[in-house]
């Protein structure tokens, strides 16, 4: 796997620099794939744009992978591409061959096209597509539910990107990457299907818990009836569903993708060798839980009133005409030495002059000394050394 991470500029899809992928864009890099690909439309967004379904390989094992469910979601889109060109490239011609002779892989990036031109979880109509299982208001739902149905893939990956605010537990660092085995009832049964998904799971952790070390989680697996992986499971498909969170210094998840792409990579690997059969459901359970004790920014033992308190500020990322706005919101006030924070602030003689209130816009400075260190106003940040 090391070898692969220092080849990965070779096949990493170029085109793609940050989280902004439009349907125009999701075109032109299904049109540029090699001829050993075929493609064809699989139905239309709500709005009447394309969603496709990519096919290669012959091989008994069916596998389907499908990525931006929720539109602002989309390291999974761009690590799905990395995986098309490194297929596509032959970077290891020996594993592809065993790959596409045991496996038949079918993708479907960025179902939710109009979610994406928007920036938005939710579709055209307002309607949470990974909610939709049930009543099938949504065609993206609807398309994505008659693929399942038609293929009947052996394995799914549901690929997703989470709150950068997920952390794990027992390391206070980010879950850059989350996975999950959903459960197909209310009261966790596991069945032959998903121990399968499990077994994917714990071998791709073992892959990437050295590259990642204490930055991988597993979700809690609550289960819910109208969410596709609950339901594709109940229906035979042994589904994996991957989450890409946060890392420090990759805002546009350019890193991440990275290690999404590993874990789909390992993923295949282990489907097509068999060797997955050899991981236990105690090594999955060995997953360390997501949990949430980790802000944005903490602010670290600062004199404010008569008090010596920490701060946690979290943002929230709103799409303007500008591009890309953070609003930043005061989170915690108090004692916050159980919580991490992806910048930290601490030191003597830090003071806060201005308005410092508990789940209200940040609107304060922070001083060393005489100097303005960092500096809000109405939740926008001004300056930060």
């Amino acid at each position: 796997m090391q070898n692969i991470l220092g080849q990965y500029s070779e096949f990493k899809e170029s085109n793609i620099t940050d989280r902004f992928i439009k349907h125009p864009q999701v075109l032109r890099l299904i049109e540029a794939l090699p001829s050993v690909f075929s493609s064809a439309i699989a139905g239309y967004s709500k709005e009447g744009r394309s969603i496709h379904l990519i096919h290669i390989g012959s091989g008994p094992e069916k596998i389907m992978l499908w990525s931006q469910m929720h539109g602002d979601e989309a390291t999974g889109t761009m690590a799905m591409f990395d995986l098309l060109n490194y297929i596509g490239n032959q970077v290891d011609p020996g594993f592809i061959e065993e790959l596409l002779s045991r496996c038949t892989l079918y993708f479907v990036p960025m179902l939710n096209p109009d979610g994406a031109e928007r920036f938005s979880r939710r579709n055209a109509q307002q309607i949470d597509i990974n909610r939709d299982y049930n009543q099938r208001n949504s065609p993206e739902a609807r398309i994505l539910i008659d693929l399942q149905e038609r293929i009947k893939p052996d394995f799914g990956f549901n690929l997703h990107d989470q709150s950068t605010l997920w952390s794990v537990t027992g390391s206070r660092k980010p879950a850059t990457l989350s996975f999950l085995a959903p459960a197909y009832n209310a009261v966790l049964d596991t069945d032959e299907t998903r121990r399968k998904a499990m077994q994917v799971i714990a071998s791709i952790y073992a892959q990437l818990d050295g590259h990642l070390p204490g930055q991988i989680g597993l979700f809690d697996d609550a289960h819910e009836p109208r969410a596709f992986g609950d339901n594709f499971q109940a229906r035979g498909t042994s589904t994996i569903l991957i989450e890409a969170g946060g890392l420090v210094g990759d805002i546009e998840k350019q890193e991440i993708r990275k290690y999404y792409f590993l874990s789909l990579l390992e993923g295949l690997s282990v489907i097509a060798s068999g060797d997955y059969a050899g991981q236990s459901t105690t090594a999955y359970f060995s997953i360390p839980p997501n949990t949430k004790e980790i802000f944005h920014i903490l602010i670290k033992d600062t004199a404010f009133q008569d008090m010596q308190v920490s701060i946690g500020l979290n943002y929230t990322e709103i799409l303007g005409e500008q591009g890309l706005e953070y609003d930043y919101l005061v989170e915690d006030i108090g004692d916050l030495s159980v919580w991490s924070a992806y910048e930290t602030y601490t030191g003597a003689k830090l003071r806060v002059s201005g308005d410092l209130v508990f789940n209200e816009p940040a609107n304060f400075d922070l001083l060393q000394g005489d100097e303005i260190i960092l500096s809000f106003k109405n939740g926008k940040l001004q300056s930060k050394q």
